[in-house]
C-alpha cells in the first residue's frame, strides 16, 4: 500500500490517459484560433470576494463548495471556481477595454469545488471556456454555440443536445421573478431546504433545484418566455435565427437559468441524449450585468466552460480512439559494456537532430537490452558494435528485418529512410 494517495476528488492523469487529453486541448486550441480567440492565464488562486460578487452570493459555488484560505496577512483568498469572474477582473485591471472590441479569450484552467466526487465532477477539475468581451451583438452568442458544437463535433462525439433559453434582462425579469416567488409561496413546505433558502436570496435559482422531490414544483412554475421586454425577446429571436442558419439543432428550454447569479438573457447547455441531472459537458450565457458587479462600467460579454474531465469520460463512452502521442522512434542499445557511454552520446546526437531516441541503461546484456527494446514503445532497435560495419538497425514491427548501417548514417537513414 502507498503511503500517500490523491486528496479525495482529485486524480493522477497517467501517461495511459495524456493521448485524450492532448486530444481534447489540441482540438480546443486550434478551433480557438479559427475563431480569433486568444489565450489568457489567470492565477490559481484570487481575493474570495471577486468570486462572492461576481459568481453570487446565493450560488451553491460561493455558500458551499469554494476553498477559502487566509493569507499571512489576513486576506481571505479562495481557489478558482470558474473562469469568468477572473477573466473580467483581468479585462479591467489591463486595460483590454481599450483594446477593440470585443475581446476574446480562451483559457485552459484547473477549478476548484468542495463538492461530492463523482464520475466527470471532481473537486479539482479542468475547465476549457471562452469569454467575448464587449458585444452584445446576438451573433456572438451563437457564435459561442456554434464554436461549442463544432468543437464536440470534431472531437468524434454526437447524440448531443443544445438546450436554450432566454432569462431577460434587468428591464423584464424582476416582474418573472415577483411571479415566480409568488408561486413557490404557496409551495415552500414542499421544497427542499436549499430551494427555502434560495427562496430569500434568488427564486430564479429554484428552477436550477436537482432535488427529484422538488421537480414536479419546478415544472408547475411559470416560465420566463412569455414575460421577456421587447429588446430581450428580439435578441432571443435573432440567436435562434442564427442557430437555425448554421444548422444546429437546439431544444427550447423555458426553465433552464443555469446556476450562476451573472446571466441575463442567452443561457444554453449542452447535453448528451442519455445525460443524466450531471450530464451537461458544456453551458454557458450572457452576462451583461457582471463588469459593473466587478466595478468596471457596463460591459456586455458572454461566456462558456466544458469540463476536459467530462468530455473525457464521453469520448471513451462513444469508443472513440485519440490519436497516439509522438513516441520514441529507436531504442539504441549497445553489443558490449564499454560500449555503453558512445551508446547514450549517440541517443543524444538522435533527439538533437529530431529523432525520438531511448538507451538501454545498466549492466543488461545484449539480449535484455532487446527484450526491452520490444516493450518499448521504439519502431526500431540499433545495435551499436565495436565495428562500424557491424552495428544494425532492427525494425520492430517486423517489416524490414535488419539493416546493417553505420552510426554516421544512422541520422540521415532515419530523417530520410533511405
Amino acid at each position: 500500500m502507498a503511503p500517500f494517495k490523491a486528496p479525495r476528488g482529485t486524480q493522477d492523469i497517467l501517461p495511459a490517459e495524456q493521448p485524450y487529453w492532448r486530444f481534447v486541448l489540441r482540438t480546443a486550441e486550434e478551433m480557438a484560433a479559427l475563431y480569433g480567440y486568444e489565450r489568457i492565464d489567470t492565477p490559481t488562486f484570487e481575493e474570495a470576494a471577486l468570486f462572492i460578487h461576481g459568481t453570487g452570493e446565493a450560488t451553491d459555488i460561493v455558500s458551499r463548495e469554494m476553498y477559502l484560505f487566509t493569507d499571512r496577512d489576513g486576506r481571505e483568498m479562495a481557489l478558482r471556481p470558474e473562469g469568468t469572474p477572473n477573466t473580467l477582473r483581468a479585462y479591467l485591471e489591463h486595460g483590454l477595454f481599450n483594446l477593440p472590441q470585443p475581446v476574446k479569450l480562451y483559457y485552459i484552467a484547473p477549478a476548484f469545488r468542495y463538492e461530492r466526487p463523482q464520475a466527470g465532477r471532481l473537486r479539482e477539475h479542468h475547465q476549457f471556456g471562452m469569454e467575448a468581451i464587449g458585444e452584445a451583438d446576438a451573433a456572438i452568442d451563437a457564435e459561442l454555440i456554434d464554436f461549442l458544437w463544432q468543437f464536440y463535433a470534431r472531437l468524434g462525439l454526437t447524440g448531443l443536445t443544445v438546450l436554450l433559453n432566454s432569462i431577460g434582462d434587468a428591464n423584464c425579469r424582476p416582474a418573472y421573478v415577483a411571479l415566480l416567488r409568488a408561486y413557490y409561496q404557496q409551495h415552500l413546505d414542499k421544497v427542499c431546504s436549499n430551494d427555502r433558502e434560495r427562496f430569500q436570496k434568488n427564486p430564479l435559482r429554484m428552477l436550477d433545484c436537482k432535488v427529484p422531490s422538488c421537480q414536479p414544483i419546478i415544472a408547475g412554475a411559470p416560465t420566463i418566455d412569455q414575460h421577456l421586454c421587447a429588446e430581450c425577446a428580439a435578441h432571443f429571436a435573432r440567436v435562434r435565427g442564427l442557430l437555425d442558419a448554421f444548422g444546429i439543432p437546439y431544444r427550447l428550454t423555458p426553465r433552464l437559468v443555469r446556476g450562476l447569479d451573472y446571466y441575463t438573457r442567452t443561457v444554453f447547455e449542452i447535453v448528451p441524449e442519455d445525460a443524466g441531472s450531471q450530464g451537461t459537458i458544456g453551458a454557458g450565457g450572457r452576462y451583461d450585468g457582471l463588469m459593473e458587479i466587478l466595478g468596471g462600467k457596463p460591459t456586455p460579454g458572454i461566456g462558456f466552460a466544458t469540463g476536459i474531465e467530462r468530455i473525457v469520460l464521453n469520448l471513451k463512452k462513444a469508443g472513440i480512439e485519440p490519436p497516439p502521442l509522438p513516441r520514441p522512434r529507436v531504442y539504441v542499445a549497445f553489443a558490449t559494456p564499454e560500449l555503453h557511454d558512445a551508446a547514450a552520446v549517440l541517443c543524444g546526437r538522435l533527439r538533437h537532430a529530431g529523432i525520438g531516441a531511448l538507451v538501454a541503461t545498466g549492466a543488461r546484456s545484449i539480449k535484455a537490452q532487446l527484450r526491452a527494446a520490444d516493450r518499448s514503445p521504439a519502431e526500431y532497435a540499433y545495435i551499436l558494435a565495436n565495428d562500424a560495419a557491424q552495428c544494425e538497425l532492427l525494425d520492430l514491427r517486423g517489416g524490414q528485418g535488419r539493416k546493417a548501417i553505420s552510426p554516421d548514417a544512422l541520422v540521415d537513414y532515419l530523417l530520410t529512410g533511405a
